[in-house]
Formats: C-alpha cells, sequence, structure tokens
C-alpha cells in the first residue's frame, strides 16, 4: 500500500475549522489520519512540510481548455499541467469548445483524455444546444455521463422562458446552472467597462447594468423553478448586492469572482497602453466594484474564486485592441497574486484561511465535488504553500500553451510548492513531474 506522510506543516482545512501544526497520512490514494507528532510508516514517502501551509487540493471551477477545436490554444493536458504548476488539483471545464460539449460523446471525450493527467477534470455541459440559446441541450444524458453542471458560460442566456425552461429541468435531475450574465443588447459592441476611462480612451463600453440586469431577471426566475443558480464571475458592486438580498431571501445562488476583477480596474486599459491583456468579459470595472467585490468574499455573499482561465495564441491577442479576444490565463497566477494580496494586510480581515476557504471547500460546495476537504476517507488531493516563497510571474515559462496576462513580470509573495493527486505528487517546486507529465 502506497503511503505519503506530510510532516510539520500548519494544516489548515477551512471545511472543519482545523488550523494546527501537524502530520497528515495519505494510504492508497486516501487521507487516513491527521494528528501532530505521528511516526512516519515504514517505506513511507516523507514530504517535510515545516514552515510550510498544508490544505485541502484547491479547485478552480472556471477552466478553458480549449480541448477539442483550439488545442494550439491550450489542451486538456497542457491545462491540467498548468493547473498543477498553480496549485490546483481539479478543475471545471467550461463547454465552449468546438464542437460545443452538448452531448454526453463530449462529456466522455473530456473525461476520457483527462484519464491519468496532471490534476482531476470536471466538465461542465452546454446548458443549450450549440451555446445558441435556443433549445436545451440534453442535460440528464449529460449528467449520467458525468458532467458536473451545466453553463452557456461566453454567452448569455437572452431568452428568458429558455432560462426558466432550464433552470426547471435541472432542478429535476439535481444539477447546478452556471450563467454568465450580460445582456447582450445592453452589451453590444463594447470593449471596457462603461465610464469615465472608456470616454477618455474613445472605446465603446459595456454598462455595469448589462450584467445587473440579467442578474436580476434570472434570480426571479430562480424564485420560480427553484434548484441551484451559480452566477460566473461577478464583476460588479451591483451584482453583490443583489446576490446578498438573494441570499437573505433564501434562494439557493451562489457566486464567484476571479483574480483579476478582485485586483485591477478599468484605469489599466489606459496605463497600459491599450494592452489588449487587459480585454476581459465581463470587463475589468472600477475601483467601487473592485472593493465591493472584497466586501462580498468577506462576508460571504461570494462563495468562491475561480480564474476564468482563458487562454488565447499570441498573435490573437497582438491585433487592435477593438479585434483583441477577451480573456487572461490564469491558472499559474491566481494563488500567487492572491496570496500575496492577502498578506500584504491591504484587505483589512481578510485571512488565509478565509483564502483557502473560497480556493477548495468553497468551490466543492458550489458543484457539489467530493474534494475540499482533509475528512478521513477523503481523497488524497493536497496543496502545499510555502508563504514566504518569492515568485514572480513569468509566462513565458508556463506550462500553459498560452501567455496573455496582464500580471507578467509581478513579484509576488507566496506560492505552491507542491501539488498532491490521490496521494501522488503532481506539481513539486515548480516543476510538474514525470509522471504527470506521461500521465
Amino acid at each position: 500500500m502506497k503511503q505519503l506522510m506530510i510532516k510539520g506543516g500548519r494544516v489548515i482545512d477551512p471545511a472543519r475549522d482545523y488550523d494546527q501544526v501537524a502530520d497528515v497520512l495519505i494510504k492508497d490514494g486516501v487521507v487516513e489520519k491527521i494528528a501532530p507528532g505521528q511516526k512516519s510508516p515504514s517505506g513511507a514517502e516523507v514530504i517535510d512540510a515545516e514552515g510550510l501551509i498544508v490544505t485541502p487540493g484547491l479547485i478552480d471551477i472556471h477552466v478553458h481548455l480549449r480541448d477539442p477545436g483550439q488545442e494550439y490554444k491550450e489542451d486538456i493536458l497542457s491545462g491540467t499541467r498548468a493547473a498543477s504548476a498553480g496549485g490546483f488539483t481539479a478543475v471545471a471545464a467550461m463547454a465552449n469548445t468546438e464542437p460545443v460539449g452538448d452531448d454526453p460523446s463530449m462529456i466522455n471525450y473530456v473525461l476520457n483524455k483527462a484519464s491519468g493527467a496532471a490534476a482531476r477534470v470536471y466538465p461542465l455541459g452546454a446548458l443549450t444546444k450549440g451555446l445558441e440559446g435556443k433549445e436545451m441541450a440534453e442535460l440528464g444524458r449529460m449528467k449520467l455521463a458525468g458532467a458536473a453542471g451545466f453553463s452557456d458560460d461566453g454567452k448569455p442566456v437572452m431568452d428568458g422562458m429558455m432560462m426558466r425552461n432550464a433552470l426547471h429541468y435541472a432542478s429535476g435531475i439535481g444539477a447546478v446552472v452556471i450563467v454568465h450574465e450580460e445582456d447582450s443588447n445592453l452589451a453590444a459592441g463594447g470593449m471596457m467597462h462603461e465610464g469615465t476611462v472608456s470616454s477618455l480612451l474613445g472605446l465603446r463600453g459595456i454598462p455595469a447594468a448589462a450584467e445587473e440586469a440579467m442578474i436580476s431577471r434570472d434570480l426571479m426566475i430562480l424564485k420560480i423553478t427553484g434548484g441551484r443558480l451559480h452566477i460566473a464571475h461577478v464583476s460588479t458592486a451591483g451584482s453583490v448586492e443583489l446576490l446578498r438580498r438573494a441570499k437573505a431571501e433564501g434562494l439557493n445562488v451562489t457566486a464567484e469572482v476571479t483574480p483579476h476583477h478582485l485586483l485591477l480596474t478599468d484605469r489599466l486599459v489606459k496605463n497600459s497602453g491599450y494592452n489588449t491583456n487587459t480585454k476581459v468579459n465581463p470587463p475589468l470595472r472600477t475601483e467601487n466594484d473592485r472593493q465591493a467585490l472584497w466586501a462580498g468574499l468577506l462576508d460571504g455573499t461570494i462563495d468562491a474564486v475561480a480564474s476564468d482561465h482563458a487562454p488565447h495564441h499570441t498573435d490573437d491577442k497582438d491585433v487592435e485592441y477593438d479585434f483583441a479576444p477577451c480573456g487572461i490565463a490564469g491558472l499559474e497566477s491566481t494563488l500567487p497574486l492572491l496570496l500575496d494580496e492577502v498578506a500584504s494586510g491591504r484587505i483589512k480581515g481578510f485571512t488565509l484561511p478565509l483564502l483557502l476557504e473560497k480556493l477548495s471547500s468553497g468551490p466543492a460546495r458550489v458543484l457539489g465535488l467530493p474534494g475540499g476537504s482533509f475528512e478521513d476517507g477523503k481523497a488524497g488531493d493536497v496543496t502545499i504553500i510555502d508563504p514566504e516563497r518569492e515568485f514572480i510571474i513569468e509566462p513565458d515559462n508556463w506550462y500553459s500553451r498560452s501567455r496573455n496576462t496582464p500580471f507578467a513580470g509581478k513579484r509576488l509573495k507566496g506560492a505552491p510548492v507542491y501539488t498532491i493527486v490521490g496521494g501522488e505528487i503532481t506539481m513539486k517546486e515548480g516543476v510538474v513531474t514525470e509522471r504527470a507529465v506521461q500521465g
């Protein structure tokens, strides 16, 4: 029986409110015991974690792996290596591939290609056929095939009756519906957040109302249908307030936020000289919105942080701002960026355990995934962090096939140093291990 002992680290398990120096024993791929002062079993592989943070494997519930159809940007193997390098043991893969992941065969394709990869992959099925918003996809059959939820991410579902039917049906099969909230009429032709900066730059803006109007509509529909609704990449103060009220009313709604919306504002578009790596959807918003997003994380209105890893080839981004695709590649930078922000103390009251909750047990609860905790018998998925490690974002050295990030060159404090999936080390000291690469 293969055994792995992680010795002497600060074990933080937010799901169980556990935070103390202890040893973690993993046997045959599952958590066997967590306690201080354990003796390492004979023949066990031992990791000295003194001075390090040991936490349940991080989960990113919003990732675009581009496979099948756009493997030149990313594929399942390169994406999972990037995830492992970034400290993530599992990712949820969006369905906006080519062809669209709207039937059971596509779910099976993702699961089969991800078998033995450097991180677990939970495929999400499309909510409507072809992401066209006209006809519901085969939700029941895709769920049986292994879909972890359903989303037309990248496109809003503009037809209110379609959303009502989809939520109602998903409720009946116990599935979560993940929505990209954007009124495409209000947002049509927009390049960035609508406001003072967009006016100065002469770029057509996307108003906050484009997001907030759709969230309002879907929350009202949720009252009728029941079920579970998850709001992807929340970006405005108004959206946070709508969600706060909905949760107070008892609606079964959850939400996520991205690192770039937490850390950047629309001013960067101007200050970077129209750098297309700042172009993302929803767009970077104002400082007031940014602060509201942190407040939403603090009070539990926002349940998870997700990268919205959206890789693009360099040539795709090396065009005029108007013509560049939206998206930031974030699997290998999300954790260091947020570790540095929390360590800086700039966000009053935001602690390391709370951050880890938003990256582990929070995402697991949103999608009903088996990870996110060190309970006995759970899969031995672990992320080990060095809070003092200096980290520089160097896209040229990424495992991801894409380099599109506005954070290149940023010097940070804190980084993952081990990623462990099912008791197997998939990343050590920033290097994805050979067995994971071969997988």
